[in-house]
């Protein structure tokens, strides 16, 4: 029976999740990097490139070379800042969002398949009972 001190709990529930995160991005077909900012676009709308840099913790220069290729694959635009003229926003396309969405959705129906084919329908209950508590934590 596993235990449950809440140090090993908690060193093994951060180590499964994160081989469970890296298995999941296997299937993206965008690189990580660049599906992290269309994400970030996408949950808390455009922002200028120094905003994007300094929200993945990487220098503003590599964040304006990851926003050109971006731009030249028609995934996020560029529009005038609406207080400050010296400054843009960088935003979702369409294309952008429909792309980002096909990431999404391949990593969910990658998850509910392995859910479906590895697990019995205890598990699956116990799985879903445990979301609810990854959700108390991820909000502590």
């Amino acid at each position: 029976m596993p235990t449950s001190e809440p140090a090993t709990v908690a060193a093994d529930l951060r180590t499964a999740m994160g081989k469970l995160a890296r298995r999941v991005k296997h299937e993206d077909r965008i690189p990580h990097g660049q599906v992290a900012v269309l994400g970030v676009l996408d949950r808390d709308g455009a922002m200028t490139t120094s905003d994007l840099a300094a929200d993945q913790r990487v220098r503003p220069q590599s964040m304006a070379r990851a926003v050109g290729l971006l731009m030249e694959q028609g995934l996020v635009v560029r529009r005038a800042h609406p207080t400050d003229g010296r400054k843009s926003l960088v935003d979702l396309s369409e294309v952008g969002r429909a792309a980002l969405k096909a990431e999404r959705d391949r990593r969910a129906d990658w998850l509910a398949r392995a859910i479906d084919l590895e697990l019995t329908a205890e598990e699956q209950q116990q799985l879903a009972h445990s979301v609810v508590l990854m959700e108390r934590l991820a909000a502590y």
